[in-house]
């Protein structure tokens, strides 16, 4: 799912492209993606683009007259822009939006349809789509800890929450807690000063820097390849391959379609968290740390 980063490097492009200008074509090509009927989307044509915002992970295109369009790409939806004049088709979009400067098209990966717009009036009626989570960036020391704390949840599952803090998902949620060299498992109400200090940090030294790397490309080209998995990333999406920090083999936690990305040896002092879709099957004979997962390897190998 596009976090933080990847949004902000979408509006960097966006906005020298479309700001300013009159929507002069819309089409949605899927029923499905549009949850909205009042106001008609119809509404729309040929009124001027004149803000472009960050709500958590959701785009907000402002238009004339307080109209808004709300944009969430959910996890497999991306934009594209075609340049006037182009034999570019833009794929199977789900929908596409036509500017005097261009062609902005939403495709959505997968055969499940989760990206969706909404069309609301007025900026009162954005707040139903605000969770409610702070911006991380703008946080002072103590507003962060008193969020942090005002559930007892694990830190992954706090970080990646949109009622807590806004524009944190599950790749830069692993990056953090691996800067901060903080377990993903640890408790809210466990962590020390120290320890929420040095996550704060982290968090806003990781997402600054993703951010600042992205919106500098989205100033030389339209970001086509927005993903979650990138060769530069510490430790999400690159289970058993080398700590950049350590060397240690990265582990994960998977649960359902979620994954967990950790390095047992900067985050949770060499001990291996329990895989949920093996650790019920196999009970005690899970390893609880590198050296037991090791012989078991090496054992094994034996057989």
């Amino acid at each position: 799912m596009p976090e933080l980063p990847d949004i902000e490097a979408y509006l960097t492009a966006l906005r020298p492209r479309i700001l300013g200008q009159p929507l002069t074509s819309l089409t949605i090509a899927n029923p499905f993606l549009l949850r909205t009927f009042d106001p008609p989307i119809s509404d729309l044509a040929g009124r001027t683009v004149h803000s472009l915002e960050r709500l958590g992970k959701r785009i907000i295109f402002g238009f004339d007259d307080q109209f808004f369009l709300v944009l969430h790409l959910m996890i497999a939806g991306r934009l594209h822009w075609i340049e006037p004049g182009s034999t570019k088709k833009g794929g199977k979009a789900l929908a596409s939006f036509e500017f005097p400067t261009g062609k902005l098209t939403l495709t959505e990966a997968g055969t499940t349809r989760r990206a969706s717009l909404h069309l609301v009036h007025g900026r009162q009626a954005l707040l139903a789509f605000d969770r409610g989570g702070l911006e991380v960036l703008d946080l002072s020391q103590s507003d962060f800890a008193a969020r942090l704390t005002s559930e007892n949840h694990t830190l992954k599952r706090a970080l990646t929450d949109p009622r807590l803090f806004s524009g944190i998902g599950n790749a830069y949620s692993d990056e953090i807690l691996h800067r901060a060299r903080l377990s993903p498992m640890a408790l809210t109400s466990k962590l020390s000063g120290e320890e929420t200090v040095r996550l704060l940090a982290a968090i806003k030294s990781v997402l600054i820097e993703w951010r600042n790397r992205f919106t500098a490309e989205a100033t030389r080209a339209f970001p086509e390849k927005v993903t979650a998995f990138r060769p530069e990333m510490g430790v999400h999406g690159r289970f058993g391959k080398p700590c950049p920090v350590c060397g240690t083999p990265v582990q994960r936690i998977r649960y359902a379609s979620n994954e967990t990305n950790y390095c047992p040896t900067c985050q949770t002092s060499g001990r291996l968290l329990a895989d949920r879709s093996l650790s019920r099957l196999l009970k005690k004979d899970w390893p609880r740390s590198l050296e037991e997962m090791e012989e078991l390897t090496a054992d094994s190998r034996k057989v």
